[in-house]
This record gives structure tokens, C-alpha cells and sequence, in this order.
């Protein structure tokens, strides 16, 4: 049976290791010691869990308006502008996402390096919002 850190739990849920403790300590997720002494949490417990949160939603950010469900929330690292065309990149934790779009789309959005903006992935193509 498979056992997450609390650490790997937060990943797994798109939280901090705070949050994630948080909740533990709070009973919201069950927890126990492993051989080593380190607190863990089942995988069909935490599995579970990202499913109630996720019919619950976590009430921190207000939900966008659009169809595109895989949402990818980070920082612009890089833009690179041509004549028509731009390419952007974004830091979504472990994942880099790179969009190709207009050049037009980057100047409407008024995305720049360091700004916070969330990559929507569906099917082949990459959607920018800027949050």
C-alpha cells in the first residue's frame, strides 16, 4: 500500500507542507508513523481527501470563468515577443509550461516576467490567464 510524506502530500494536493499539516493536525486527513517515525498518510486516505476538497474547493482563489479544467497556477518566466507571434513560459511548481500565442494576446493580458498567471492545458493547446 502505497504512503505519502506530508510533503509529497502537498504536492500531490497543490498546497504548501503547512497546509497540509495543518489539516492533519487538524484531523482533516488521517495520518500515522512509519518505520522511521516520520508521519504519513495512506494513499487511499489522501486519495479520498483531494477528491472531498475538490468537491469542496478551497475557497483561496476565485474560480475562473472557462471550460478548460487542467489549470496549472504559477509565475511567468519568460516572454519572448516577435513581430506576431510570442512565446511564454511558465513555473507551475515542478511543471514549465511553455505557450505559443499572439503577440497581441501577451500586450491584451499585460503579462510580464515575474507576474503570477495560470497555464490551462487542454488537449495540445496551452490557455493563459492572468490571475
Amino acid at each position: 500500500m502505497n504512503s505519502y510524506t506530508i510533503g509529497q502530500a502537498a504536492r500531490l494536493l497543490g498546497v504548501s507542507p503547512d497546509t497540509a499539516r495543518r489539516w492533519a493536525d487538524a484531523g482533516r486527513v488521517a495520518t500515522h508513523r512509519d518505520d522511521s517515525g516520520h508521519r504519513v498518510i495512506d494513499g487511499r486516505d489522501l486519495a479520498a481527501f483531494s477528491v472531498e476538497l475538490a468537491k469542496s474547493g478551497s475557497g483561496e482563489e476565485e474560480a475562473a470563468s472557462t471550460s478548460v479544467r487542467n489549470a496549472f497556477p504559477g509565475i511567468v518566466t519568460a516572454i519572448k515577443l516577435g513581430d506576431v507571434a510570442a512565446q511564454v513560459e511558465i513555473q507551475a511548481g515542478p511543471h514549465r509550461l511553455v505557450s505559443l500565442l499572439t503577440r497581441e494576446a501577451v500586450e491584451e493580458l499585460g503579462l510580464e516576467v515575474g507576474m503570477r498567471a495560470t497555464a490551462r492545458v487542454k488537449s495540445t493547446n496551452v490557455h493563459i490567464d492572468r490571475t
